[in-house]
């Protein structure tokens, strides 16, 4: 993990929700298509298994999670299935409307929500939200203006980054560890 200021850690101490783009947040912005048996193109992904246990994390302490892309797919559907992600919004380029139905719902205001992003589209939750965060391997306008830029690239435990930072910052670690039996 990146050196993290003082700010940083204070941000992510109010942490109560965590929402993120898919593509190059939660994958490395590849995608994959093949031949399915009816002939059409049929889309994959790869996502991180690190990532997915941050999410377990996540949701064990009590932070709810959601995602919001700007594509549709079934991968992504599935994938937030089995982590049984909170919010799960694909289709919209355009996220600020989707992200105030969100904060609404929970009753939350902009300081307690981080939001993980890489490029254009996600800028406008990069700065509204508390804590805004930059994939490393995000486009450099986006890194330039985030709150914080994760030393993990997308697809490769860049939510299981933030996910620890954000634990660790709110007190939430040592109760993690000891879950897993890590402390002795």
């Amino acid at each position: 993990m990146s050196t993290v200021c003082e700010d940083v850690r204070k941000r992510a101490s109010k942490i109560k929700l965590i929402l993120m783009d898919v593509d190059g947040v939660l994958t490395d912005g590849k995608l994959f298509y093949f031949p399915g048996p009816d002939g059409k193109a049929t889309e994959f992904k790869g996502f991180s298994s690190q990532d997915g246990l941050g999410f377990h994390m996540l949701h064990w302490s009590g932070i709810k999670t959601g995602l919001i892309s700007g594509r549709d797919s079934p991968a992504v559907t599935e994938r937030a299935s089995i982590l049984k992600i909170t919010y799960v919004y694909q289709g919209f380029l355009e996220k600020i409307a989707i992200y105030e139905e969100i904060l609404k719902k929970e009753n939350l205001t902009d300081e307690s929500v981080a939001f993980i992003g890489d490029d254009f589209t996600d800028f406008p939750l990069i700065k509204r939200s508390g804590l805004g965060v930059c994939v490393g391997d995000g486009r450099p306008e986006m890194q330039a203006r985030a709150d914080y830029v994760t030393t993990a690239i997308g697809g490769s435990g860049a939510l299981r980054e933030v996910a620890e930072l954000v634990l660790k910052s709110s007190g939430l670690w040592q109760p993690m560890l000891a879950k897993y039996q890590l402390v002795d």
